[in-house]
């Protein structure tokens, strides 16, 4: 049976920052938030993976951060911003301040898509942008509170000292995925 897999960069102890810019969105029609301690920026999404190419992909990932030059580096995350745009939310989300810690997010994601690619795997079908989803809007009931919380926010979640990557499971539940760590690859 497949794993539905990706790479992640994790906020490992910034979920209460997290669930505390999600209470701006408490009880908004048409928007369900996400766990804020699984909350993490997806660097690559593989999707249905067989399990027995999991090793290989683990090489890959350690290859891609030797390719991407990355070293242990402080990421700060915050402010508000939505996918695909403003007029028609489907997700909300918190950001990674500019020139603290998006280059670096960067350089991993084109590594890790360079390599996962080489395995046969897709690459993204967009533009990366760091970040970490907190929200997924169902319907548009809510959306002039996105709105104006993305426009008039800019909340600080705060720094995370980015040591590794991680290969993650996503099992998609009644309640929402639940995430598991296959492998984790230090910087």
């Amino acid at each position: 049976m497949s794993k539905r897999l990706f790479v992640s960069v994790d906020l490992d102890g910034l979920g209460d920052a997290v669930a505390a810019v999600q209470d701006r969105f408490d009880g908004v029609p048409g928007l369900r938030l996400t766990d804020p301690e699984q909350a993490h920026v997806t660097l690559q999404f593989l999707g249905d993976t067989d399990p027995a190419r999991v090793d290989d992909v683990v090489a890959a990932l350690e290859t891609a951060v030797d390719d991407s030059g990355v070293t242990p580096f402080v990421a700060e995350f915050g402010g508000l911003g939505v996918f695909p745009s403003l007029s028609y939310i489907s997700v909300v989300w918190v950001g990674v301040r500019e020139g603290r810690g998006d280059t670096e997010l960067t350089a991993l994601h084109e590594a890790v898509e360079a390599r996962t690619v080489e395995l046969g795997f897709d690459p993204a079908d967009h533009a990366f942008t760091p970040h970490a989803t907190v929200a997924r809007m169902d319907h548009a009931g809510g959306k002039e509170t996105v709105q104006d919380a993305v426009e008039n926010g800019d909340p600080d979640v705060g720094r995370l000292r980015v040591a590794a990557i991680r290969l993650k499971e996503s099992e998609l539940g009644p309640d929402g995925p639940t995430y598991r760590t296959i492998a984790s690859v230090p910087l």
